[in-house]
């Protein structure tokens, strides 16, 4: 088992930034992928990008690439998500999941956290 709590949600104007955390405990392992998804109100669960524990592969979706940065840090078995020049559409709730499995896979993922409300104003 896995547990993820996430955290760094908030409220910013947009062009502004923010950094989430997602803390990892148990049963944790270098063959782990993490990745961040978000929800927006009335909209499906998008993915938005996803690391190898190793931080070696990282892989992003298009709406975020070169705006938002995933990077982990093992020591603290946490996983960050810099989002920077934000944009009211990104306005969502954030969560982050892990898995045994490729990067470059957006499925697959077993185990979530709670989630975390980013809001971005105009």
């Amino acid at each position: 088992q896995v547990q993820l709590v996430e955290s760094g949600g908030g409220l910013v104007q947009a062009g502004g930034s923010l950094r989430l955390s997602c803390a990892a405990s148990g049963r944790t392992a270098s063959s782990y992928v993490i990745g961040w998804f978000r929800q927006a109100p009335g909209k499906e669960r998008e993915f938005v990008a996803a690391i190898s524990w190793s931080g070696g592969t990282t892989y992003y979706a298009d709406s975020v690439k070169g705006r938002f940065t995933i990077s982990t840090y093992n020591a603290k078995a946490t996983v960050y998500l810099q989002m920077n020049s934000l944009k009211p559409e990104d306005t969502a709730v954030y969560s982050c999941a892990a898995k045994r499995g490729t990067v470059r896979t957006i499925g697959g993922y077993d185990y979530w956290g709670q989630g975390t409300q980013v809001t971005v104003s105009s």
